[in-house]
Order: structure tokens, then sequence, then C-alpha cells
């Protein structure tokens, strides 16, 4: 239970907490927000979700900021990204007031599992989205459903704001040019489940992806979008693969704001060699910082942090977001959400 949680070390994963938000979409229309203490859903064996990967999902989080106020970051962003999976997918579009509803709805009702202030954890928001809609035949369901649980969360590597190395798998790809790659959906990670145990085995932190047509331009960092620092300048790929990440589209905002120039282009892999910072952004990481990047199928290896530790700009791109997100920076942009 919340009172028993060690909050500074708390690791990234799920704990049960008092309750959950539903939304059902039945004859057409969204009913009302309902809300459960149950942690299980009772769907048919013929969902489409389970046989034809109807399903979608988001992640946010709510912090306990100084000033006492619970603040949650970018949920408009989120509603936005989830209709744009959910046109990719056919599920009809969860609007976007009964997103943030629903969000201040379960964040209020689980209060008390939101960390404390300094204790470097916060609160996970997941919002999925499911067809639940009997079918045997390949065609969008009649009926879904919308959920969101939260969960209380520490770093989602155990180290932090600290560097660590990647190996880049040219065996695998996570999602296709033209595919589902641009869409928040279950399918994409399950195809990276493979690559990233294997980077584990061999001691990195996680996997690194090539565009899949090609391999000759970086895709994503894992379940993570990917940038590199040179000249004054944040560079982050452009692809029709990768997933827009809220964190990372913060980040380039924020880059322009500090004065440096942004770039979103094809990278080269070979153009990692004058990179002098690079790392891995999401919402669960914010920023990862990168060490090296290992590509032994070319037998080549990018030292990106040379003294090992995080470059000053990412440095600085890390201390801004997360003051934003806490309140202690202003939020030029509009992208917090205060709850009462």
């Amino acid at each position: 239970m919340a009172d028993t949680l060690d909050w500074s070390n708390l690791g990234f994963g799920y704990r049960k907490t008092d309750y959950n938000v539903r939304c059902y979409w039945r004859d057409g229309k969204w009913g009302e927000i309902e809300v459960s203490s149950e942690e299980t859903l009772n769907i048919h064996m013929a969902a489409t979700c389970l046989h034809y990967g109807q399903e979608a999902f988001e992640g946010l989080k709510a912090y306990r900021c100084k000033d006492g106020k619970i603040r949650v970051f970018r949920p408009q962003a989120n509603a936005e990204r989830l209709q744009h999976t959910c046109r990719g997918i056919l599920m009809p579009e969860l609007p976007t007031e009964t997103f943030l509803e629903m969000v201040k709805k379960v964040v209020k009702l689980n209060e008390r599992f939101i960390p404390p202030y300094e204790s470097g954890a916060s609160l996970y928001i997941r919002p999925l989205f499911i067809g639940i809609g009997a079918q045997v035949g390949v065609r969008p369901a009649t009926e879904y459903l919308c959920m969101m649980f939260v969960t209380p969360v520490g770093p989602y590597f155990k180290g932090g704001f600290a560097t660590t190395p990647y190996v880049v798998t040219r065996k695998y790809d996570r999602s296709a040019p033209l595919g589902t790659g641009i869409y928040k959906v279950g399918g994409n990670y399950a195809a990276s489940l493979l690559a990233n145990k294997n980077a584990h085995d061999l001691g990195y932190s996680c996997e690194f992806y090539l565009d899949a047509k090609e391999k000759k331009y970086i895709d994503e960092a894992g379940a993570a979008n990917f940038f590199g620092i040179k000249n004054n300048t944040y560079i982050t790929p452009k692809s029709t693969s990768i997933l827009p990440s809220i964190t990372n589209n913060s980040l380039m905002q924020i880059a322009r704001d500090l004065g440096l120039n942004v770039e979103q282009r094809p990278v080269p892999i070979e153009e990692l060699e004058t990179m002098e910072e690079a790392g891995a952004c999401g919402t669960a990481a914010v920023i990862s910082p990168i060490s090296r990047i290992d590509d032994p199928d070319a037998g080549k290896s990018y030292v990106i942090a040379k003294n090992g530790t995080p470059g000053p700009i990412s440095e600085k791109l890390y201390k801004t977001i997360r003051g934003i997100q806490y309140g202690e920076i202003e939020d030029k942009h509009g992208w917090v959400m205060i709850l009462d």
C-alpha cells in the first residue's frame, strides 16, 4: 500500500493502486466514465484486440510538486496521439475532453499514490484502448473500451540520468516504413522483445534500430526516440516508421528556446562519429544519455560520451523539461495541466 512504499527506491513497474476508470463505446457512441476497483477485464474470447491487434495505449505522468500542486505533463498531446492511432487502426476516436476528464479522475482517485516531491518518482498513467467486440474475420470491432490505470514508478533505467551503452540490431526490425510504427500499438513492442532481450543479454541497456529498408539510417533507440547534439544543433531522425514522441517534440521546442538549431531529418548511422552528445527520449525515461553505440555486424563502435557522463546540453534539456513538469520553470507553451 501507499504508506509502505519506499518512494526513493521505486523501480519502473506495476503496483496496485485503488481505482481505474473506464469508458465504453457501444451502439456508435461513447458512454459515461465509470470507476472500477477491479484489476482485471472480462472480455469476449473473440475480441478483436486478442486476434487482430486492435489495441492502442499511451503513457503520461503526474507529478507532486514543491508548491503542493499536482501537475500532468501534456495530456492533450497524448489525447491527440491516441486519436491518430485510432484513425490508423480503425477505432473510434475518444474525444479530447473525455480523455482529459478520465486523466483528472484517475489521478485524483489515486492521489495517495502520487510520490512525494523530490523522491525522484512519479505517478505513471496508462490509457489502454481495445476492441472488445467479437469478430472471426479480419474487420473492426463493434464495441470498444478505453480505460486508464495508474501506478507509482521510479526511473525507467536503474541509474536514472546516467549514460548507458546501446547495440545496433541489424537482424530485426521494429516496424516497416509504411506499417504501424507511427502508431502507439502493442504489436510494435512485441516486435521489439527479442532484440531487446538479446541486447540485455549482451550487457547493453537497449537495442538500437536502423531503417528497415536500407539499414543506413537511424530509426529508434529501443522503444524511445533518438536525438544527437552537434554544432549547437539538436538532431533527430525523420522517418515514416518512428513513433512521434511527445517528449522528443517537447525537447525540440525547449532546444529552440535555449537557442539551439533543430533538425529533423534522415540521420545516417555514420554521422554518430561526429555527435558530441546523444540520448534516447520518451515518457518513461525522459532522457537516457547514450555512452556509446556498438554496431557489431559492421565492426564499429561509436563512443559518444568520452568521459562517461551526460553532456552539458543534454543535462540542460533534462533539467529544463523536469523543471517544467514540476512547476519550477515557466510553462511558456501551456503544456502542463494543474489539477484542482
